[in-house]
C-alpha cells in the first residue's frame, strides 16, 4: 500500500448528535414545619451543542477515517428545591481549514472553513424539561407533572476538504510540478519519472521579495480527468481554492509529442468538472527549456503561444533558467488578486462566535388533530402539536394525561370524534396511552 495516498483523506462522513435535555423534576418542598410544601421540582439541564472549528494544524479528514460517531453530553435531569440540572457540555470538533461542510441527505451546504478559527453550529441541544413548580395554579397547587427534555438534533454530515492555496499548478503527468514546486518553495515533495507519482496535493511555500503566498501541486489532471481517470475528479476541487493557475507544459518533445494538444486537454477536463475553473486568472509556463536546441525553442514557444493566444514563459526546473523571471510574474499576479479578493470580503483575522439559542418548540395554540380509524371500535389520535405534546409529556402522569386532554377539549376534539363516529366504549389511544370514550 502506498503510504502516502492512504494518510490523504479529503472526503467523509460523520454523524454528529447533540445532547438530549435533561428531564424536568417532579419534587414537592418538605421541611419541618413545612408540611405541604409546594411543587419545587427543579428544570433539566439543556443538551449540548456540536460545532465544527477550523484548525490549521490539521491537514487532512484521515481522523475520521476510523471514527465517524459525535455525541455530545446530555443535559441532567432537575432535582427538589427548584435545582436546576447541569447543561450538556458542548462538543468541539476540529477540522482542516478549507473544510466544505454539507449535509449528508439533501447536499445543502451549511458551511465553508475558509478560516483559521471559524466555528459552526451543525447540530443544537435540546432544550431541558420544566419541573413541576412551573405548573402550580390556583386550581391544581400540587402539580404531578414535569416536561421531558427535548432531543438534541441529529444528522449526518459530508465533510469535503479543499485545499486552501493561492496557486494551483496544474498540467500532464511528469511534466515537472513536483519538481517546480520543490525548487521555488521549501517543499520536498517525492518525485519519480513515471506517471502519479504524485498521489496527493503537495503545498509549499514562496517567499519572493517579503511576500508570501502558497503553492498546491495538484496531481492526476489527464484526459477524462473530470470522470475520473487518473485520479482527477479527486483532486480537481482543490484547485477551486486557488486565485491564480499556473498551466505546466512539457516543451522538449521527450514526455509528451504536442504541448498545444496538452494544453487544450487539460483545460476542457477543467472546465467540464467547472466552467468556473477556467475563468480563473492564468500563467502558462513552458517546462524543459534545458533539453531543447536553442533554435527550436524559440520557434516551440512562439508556436504554443500563438495557438493557445497567451504569453508563455520558457522555464527550466533543472537549470532554474527563467525562474527568477517566472516568480517575479507569478508574485506580482498573486499580490493583485489577493488584494482585490480582500477588497470584496469582510476582514476574517478574528472569528467570533456566539452560541445559537436553542430552539424551543412551544406547543401551539391550535392542534391539528388527526383521527384515524384503525379498526372496529378502535381509534387513534395524532397531528404535530399531538406529538410534540408526546414528545415533551409523560402521559403516565395523571396531571399531565389531564391537562393534556383538557387542551385537546379547547381545539374541539369531543366535536370532531363525534363527527366521524367514534361511540361511547371505543377505545382511543393518544402515544402509548389508551383510554374508553366516554360521551
Amino acid at each position: 500500500m502506498n503510504l502516502e495516498k492512504a494518510e490523504f483523506v479529503d472526503r467523509v462522513k460523520i454523524f454528529v448528535k447533540a445532547g438530549d435535555g435533561g428531564n424536568g423534576c417532579v419534587s414537592f418542598r418538605r421541611e419541618k414545619y413545612v408540611p405541604k410544601g409546594g411543587p419545587d421540582g427543579g428544570d433539566g439541564g439543556d443538551g449540548g451543542f456540536v460545532f465544527l472549528r477550523a484548525n490549521p494544524s490539521i491537514s487532512t479528514l484521515i481522523e475520521f477515517v476510523n471514527r465517524r460517531k459525535f455525541v455530545a453530553e446530555n443535559g441532567k435531569h432537575g432535582m427538589g428545591k427548584k435545582m436546576k440540572g447541569r447543561n450538556g457540555k458542548d462538543l468541539y470538533i476540529d477540522v482542516p481549514v478549507g473544510t466544505i461542510v454539507k449535509d449528508a441527505n439533501t447536499g445543502k451546504v451549511i458551511a465553508d472553513l475558509d478560516r483559521p478559527g471559524k466555528i459552526v453550529c451543525v447540530a443544537r441541544g435540546g432544550r431541558g424539561g420544566r419541573g413541576n413548580a412551573h405548573f402550580a395554579t390556583p386550581t391544581r397547587q400540587a402539580p404531578f407533572i414535569a416536561e421531558r427534555g427535548e432531543k438534541g438534533e441529529a444528522r449526518w454530515l459530508e465533510l469535503e476538504l479543499k485545499v486552501l492555496a493561492d496557486v494551483g499548478l496544474v498540467g500532464y503527468p511528469n511534466v515537472g510540478k513536483s519538481s517546480l514546486i520543490a525548487r521555488i518553495s521549501s517543499a520536498r515533495p517525492k518525485i519519480a519519472n513515471y506517471p502519479f507519482t504524485t498521489l496527493v496535493p503537495n503545498l509549499g511555500v514562496v517567499k519572493y521579495d517579503d511576500f508570501s503566498f502558497v503553492v498546491a501541486d495538484i496531481p492526476g489532471l489527464i484526459e477524462g480527468a473530470s470522470e475520473g481517470k487518473g485520479l482527477g475528479n479527486v483532486f480537481l476541487r482543490h484547485v477551486e481554492r486557488c486565485v491564480v493557475i499556473v498551466h505546466v507544459i512539457d516543451i522538449s518533445g521527450f514526455e509528451r509529442e504536442d504541448p498545444v494538444r496538452d494544453y487544450f486537454v487539460i483545460r476542457k477536463e477543467m472546465e467540464k468538472y467547472s466552467p468556473f475553473l477556467v475563468g480563473k486568472t492564468e500563467i502558462v509556463v513552458a517546462n524543459k527549456i534545458d533539453l531543447v536546441d536553442k533554435r527550436d525553442l524559440v520557434r516551440k514557444i512562439e508556436i504554443l503561444s500563438n495557438k493557445i493566444g497567451k504569453e508563455v514563459i520558457p522555464i527550466s526546473v533543472a537549470t532554474g533558467e527563467g525562474i527568477d523571471l517566472f516568480l517575479a510574474r507569478l508574485t506580482d499576479i498573486v499580490k493583485r488578486e489577493k488584494v482585490g479578493r480582500s477588497a470584496s470580503e469582510k476582514d476574517g483575522s478574528e472569528v467570533k462566535t456566539v452560541k445559537p439559542a436553542p430552539v424551543w418548540r412551544a406547543l401551539p395554540g391550535r392542534f391539528n388533530i388527526e383521527i384515524t380509524k384503525v379498526d372496529e371500535g378502535y381509534w387513534v389520535i395524532d397531528g404535530e402539536g399531538v406529538r410534540v405534546w408526546v414528545e415533551r409529556f409523560d402521559l403516565n402522569q395523571r396531571d399531565a394525561r389531564l391537562q393534556f386532554l383538557q387542551v385537546l377539549e379547547k381545539n374541539g376534539l369531543s366535536e370532531k370524534l363525534k363527527k366521524i363516529g367514534v361511540k361511547e366504549g371505543d377505545v382511543v389511544k393518544i402515544g402509548n396511552f389508551e383510554f374508553e370514550y366516554k360521551e
